[in-house]
């Protein structure tokens, strides 16, 4: 009878070891109440866009029901340093996240090629394909997926010849280090070559370089348009700043831009884009395998102005953009 007992004790065992081993390949499906979820954050530069990126995502995480006490996010700022940057990245992996989010580019790459075997969510990456963080935004392959905020180039371009009709040329200010606003400027390139306007560009290599090339094309240009580059927006309050001397519009690639003082934009909600990649980061800890969450482009653009910017450099704007663009002061 004893010996009886004990088999079905020794059975119940198994079966609730198989119970535990037999659960999906997400993350979040391994999980009890009592277990914490480790996640590193990694942003290169920090500025007022990836600020609202990074508040969208834990906003998000946390209207979906992750306290304090079950998820734990471990934020890393690398101060605009590619060294500093792999080092962060080489720590997450030694410290075993559970998972990494990763803000723009060039960290996006850093973590990615570092080749672990920790998944990646990444927030507002323009191009992930020719970046090479995936090799097609429907099945993400190298661990890794999370939302694309493709830049509106023709609409852009098209908002300007509308607010400040009479351009011809244009100003680019743009690092050759960050993929995404290189690739941002190859495809303003072809638009302006399309519609035979001229451009004048000078690349930089530090954010303490922005403010003097701002000032090297005054003269040049008719206008200037900022991509999704993260060195050069962490100093577009001096860029706006030249180019309100000079009495030219700055159109930049972002809210946030237009915020600290550029003249206008189409663009996404940062806020938004970080919630959407919460809202991933939900659906692989509730047990769907990375490789089934596909990536997602980020296309509901909105008008975003500065009223102060355009009062300054004497552009009156029409009532029908009056009544639909976001206006900030």
């Amino acid at each position: 009878m004893k010996r009886k007992q004990g088999m079905l004790l020794l059975a119940a065992v198994i079966m609730t070891l198989m119970l535990h081993g037999c659960i999906g390949n997400g993350r979040g499906a391994q999980n009890t109440s009592d277990d914490v979820i480790q996640i590193g954050l990694i942003k290169l530069v920090e500025n007022g866009a990836f600020i609202d990126m990074r508040e969208g995502f834990t906003a998000r995480m946390r209207e979906l029901g992750y306290s304090e006490d079950q998820l734990v996010i471990d934020y890393r700022n690398a101060g605009g340093d590619t060294g500093t940057l792999h080092t962060i990245c080489q720590a997450m992996v030694s410290a075993g996240k559970d998972l990494v989010v990763t803000i723009a580019t060039p960290p996006t790459q850093a973590f990615v090629n570092l080749e672990s075997d920790i998944p990646v969510f990444f927030i507002s990456v323009s191009n992930p394909v020719q970046a090479g963080i995936m090799s097609d935004m429907a099945t993400p392959d190298r661990l890794a997926t999370g939302t694309s905020n493709a830049i509106p180039i023709g609409e852009m371009f098209t908002l300007a010849d509308r607010l400040t009709p009479g351009i011809n040329t244009y100003g680019f200010i743009y690092s050759a280090g960050e993929i995404n606003a290189v690739m941002t400027i190859e495809s303003a390139k072809a638009f302006i070559a399309a519609n035979g306007l001229e451009y004048r560009e000078v690349v930089v290599t530090a954010s303490s370089e922005v403010q003097q090339a701002a000032q090297s094309l005054v003269g040049q240009v008719d206008a200037l348009f900022i991509p999704n580059d993260s060195m050069v927006q962490s100093a577009i309050a001096q860029v706006a700043e030249v180019a309100r001397e000079a009495g030219i519009p700055v159109y930049g690639a972002s809210a946030v831009m237009v915020a600290d003082g550029a003249f206008a934009t189409i663009s996404i909600d940062d806020q938004t884009i970080g919630a959407i990649t919460a809202d991933m980061v939900h659906e692989y800890l509730s047990g769907t395998s990375i490789e089934d969450i596909p990536g997602i482009t980020v296309s509901e653009f909105t008008m975003v102005i500065n009223r102060t910017t355009a009062d300054a450099i004497g552009v009156e704007l029409p009532d029908d953009v009056l009544a639909t663009a976001v206006m900030l002061d």
